[in-house]
């Protein structure tokens, strides 16, 4: 079989948001994958109802990996690292590594959003012996491949937040601000404290808007 030729994208969904997990997506595009590709784009700037939708193409055509941190998951990692970085750096390096290991993936290109560290993703990606050409870019979405796997991110989040909601019996709001603030209070006045570590970024301001205290 001949070499392929692609490049790997990674980007994440939820980390601004209180409620749902955070979840890290890589996705490999090659040319013969970019004619299935039509519409993809940031999922910044896709209706949920077409995130969802565009999800499944991705999935049928790219190889990818979708990792989705659940709050708990999320709160226990959060409390031992104490650093939102460290967290994207391992959850794009795991991605990254699930992806290169499917068949049919022979590429060192990786592509990844610019967040506060590189450096630390590329250490992250040496301890594991992943040899890539690694580039973190600003508006790396503009890149196909990263634009794939930032409409995988935010579909699953969108899924995950949604299967929360069903959990505590209220659909949970996306991003931050007074209504999530309040849907909050309101959370934590109907079913206590403990819903926030289920449901919720407990690390986040909102938090100690919600209790008049820190987690903890």
């Amino acid at each position: 079989m001949a070499s392929l030729v692609g490049r790997i994208g990674v980007d994440e969904s939820g980390k601004g948001d209180y409620f749902g997990p955070l979840v890290i997506a890589a996705c490999f595009v090659a040319p013969w994958h970019e004619e299935f590709l039509e519409g993809v784009m940031d999922s910044k700037k896709l209706t949920d109802k077409k995130a969802l939708a565009l999800s499944g193409v991705i999935k049928e055509h790219c190889p990818h990996s979708v990792i989705a941190v659940g709050p708990e998951r999320y709160n226990e990692m959060h409390a031992k690292m104490k650093n939102l970085n460290r967290m994207l750096e391992w959850g794009h390096a795991k991605a990254i590594e699930n992806v290169l290991a499917l068949e049919g993936v022979e590429t060192r290109e990786v592509i990844s959003d610019q967040f506060a560290n590189p450096a630390g993703l590329k250490r992250v990606l040496g301890l594991k012996g992943l040899d890539v050409d690694l580039e973190s870019r600003v508006r790396a979405e503009s890149d196909l491949a990263v634009a794939a796997a930032s409409v995988l991110a935010r579909a699953e989040f969108l899924r995950k937040l949604e299967k929360l909601g069903d959990e505590v019996g209220v659909p949970l709001m996306k991003g931050a601000g007074p209504g999530v603030d309040q849907l909050a209070r309101n959370l934590v006045r109907q079913q206590g404290e403990s819903v926030l570590a289920r449901t919720a970024k407990v690390h986040f301001k909102t938090t100690e808007k919600v209790l008049g205290r820190a987690w903890g």
